[in-house]
């Protein structure tokens, strides 16, 4: 086996390795620190480029703060760790401290304090049984839809699971039973409801919201890679566009049709941001919810239909619909990673071949009756 070739940085004690990412197949960076503290030396390794976005200036100062006992080594930590009584709620506090105040971590924030913290709060994930998390699921599915019951089992998950990936707690020691959900929500426009739709997109001020609901539409991009799209991902000279870290993990490519060129060559760009649709200070969006909602009100589409989700769905079933695009391109089109995913579209392709098995049907039945091809001619050819 080949020896990792140690590179070192422009910070004494600091190094790193390029390792092959089994989550993203990319190669990264494990950066390590090396210091004296109580006369020893010791080594460890302080985090990943891409995972931990640890960088070199980051990975000194958690150097310097090890060497001078501000900041524990791993040693000690799992000392310390062995020590205290990490409850679920001392988990919660460490896992939610350092995230973003965004829309997700605030709903996370909701079904903890809501659904977990009184039951499971004051208890180790040691001492939380099968039958204990049995007992939660059941009392949540009196009140609470499938869906929300699965996602707050899916957050005590999380918090263990980081607990454990930082050496705090044991595991759960079983798989949470979740309920059932029914995902196969499709979502479609009619011609006069896409029609409704680009009139009030059109009319809109917001040139930004616009073009992003436009480009949603032709392209089937989810709202998460539109808002990460960049200028440097759109190839118009070969005509593609590059997804970078998309829902599957995998990077993508997906044609750049005439229609998308159209709307991003057209597109203002901001001079001081390498985003196609940039957030506040030029970096990335994060949200676009109240232009979006508004244009959908204009339009008078449907109160329960999702704009960003429901383009992309119009999307695939209008190619779908047509009888001209199997499942499997389909498939690739919307970057689905298994052909599982697309299947919710079958249906539609059913009901294209069903014309098309109608429409000869109906031409045979002319050529009996005299109107386009003689019987004689039909018996001639078997």
């Amino acid at each position: 086996m080949r020896k990792l070739e140690r590179i070192k940085t422009g910070y004494k004690g600091v190094f790193y390795y390029n390792v092959l990412s089994t989550a993203t197949g990319k190669t990264e960076r494990i950066y390590y620190i090396r210091y004296r503290r109580d006369g020893k030396e010791v080594e460890e390794p302080c985090g990943r480029q891409y995972q931990d976005d640890m960088t070199p200036a980051r990975a000194n100062q958690i150097r310097v703060e090890k060497m001078t006992g501000r900041k524990l080594s791993r040693k000690e930590a799992r000392i310390e760790a062995a020590a205290i009584k990490w409850t679920l709620a001392r988990l919660w506090s460490e896992y939610i401290g350092p995230k973003p105040d965004t829309k997700g971590f605030r709903v996370d924030r909701y079904r903890y304090q809501k659904f977990l913290e009184a039951t499971f709060g004051a208890k180790e994930p040691k001492d939380l049984s099968q039958i204990m998390v049995h007992r939660l699921r059941i009392t949540l599915a009196k009140t609470l839809s499938a869906k929300t019951v699965k996602n707050v089992l899916e957050l005590l998950e999380r918090i263990v699971n980081f607990g454990v990936k930082k050496g705090l707690c044991a595991g759960l020691g079983f798989k949470p039973e979740h309920p059932r959900v029914n995902n196969q929500r499709t979502e479609d426009l009619s011609p006069e409801q896409i029609a409704d739709l680009l009139t009030a997109i059109n009319e809109d001020h917001d040139i930004q919201a616009a073009n992003f609901m436009k480009l949603a539409l032709v392209s089937g991009m989810r709202r998460g890679e539109l808002f990460k799209l960049q200028w440097q991902h759109i190839d118009f000279d070969k005509g593609f566009i590059h997804i970078i870290g998309p829902k599957g993990g995998k990077d993508q490519t997906i044609p750049l049709n005439q229609a998308a060129r159209e709307i991003l060559e057209n597109h203002p760009r901001d001079n001081n941001s390498a985003f196609v649709f940039p957030g506040r200070g030029g970096g990335q969006r994060v949200e676009m919810r109240r232009p979006v909602d508004r244009i959908r009100k204009r339009a008078g589409l449907p109160a329960d239909f999702r704009p960003m989700h429901g383009l992309r769905h119009t999307f695939a079933s209008m190619l779908a619909s047509s009888g001209q695009v199997d499942l499997y391109t389909l498939q690739k089109l919307l970057t689905h990673k298994t052909p599982a995913m697309t299947q919710r579209y079958a249906h539609l392709r059913d009901d294209a071949l069903r014309r098309a098995s109608n429409l000869a049907s109906d031409l045979i039945g002319q050529a009996v009756n005299g109107n386009s091809l003689h019987v004689a001619n039909l018996r001639e050819d078997k």
